[in-house]
């Protein structure tokens, strides 16, 4: 199966191109640049090491990209957290990307825990 026929990919990726969206919206400011940056590195991150996980095909190696891209999920959410309290997104997108984020959590656990099972 490839990488973009996982769903869990598919909704990392609509969440990246989503605050990809966001960021434009940011104010011209030089702690906003810097958090556009960081969040744009994190969030990107979910789907690579999806991606790269799923190149792997072996069960320790795919497992370690998806605990990667976990960590890369819970840095986004920190990063959405900061934007919202510094009122660069509003309530409405913060819960919005938030339900994407925990979606994607609990694929990608579900996900960890069949590639766990199957050793």
């Amino acid at each position: 199966m490839k990488f973009t026929d996982l769903v869990v990919w598919q909704k990392s990726h609509e969440l990246f191109l989503s605050i990809v969206e966001d960021v434009e919206n940011y104010p011209r400011k030089k702690a906003a640049d810097i958090i556009s940056g960081q969040i744009l590195r994190s969030s990107s991150s979910i789907s690579a090491n999806i991606a790269e996980g799923n190149g792997r095909h072996k069960g320790r190696e795919y497992e370690h990209y998806l605990i990667i891209a976990r960590g890369s999920l819970t840095e986004t959410e920190n990063w959405l957290i900061k934007c919202k309290d510094l009122c660069y997104i509003g309530n409405e997108v913060f819960a919005a990307r938030i339900k994407t984020l925990d979606e994607v959590l609990k694929m990608l656990n579900s996900l960890i825990g069949k590639l766990r099972k199957s050793r």
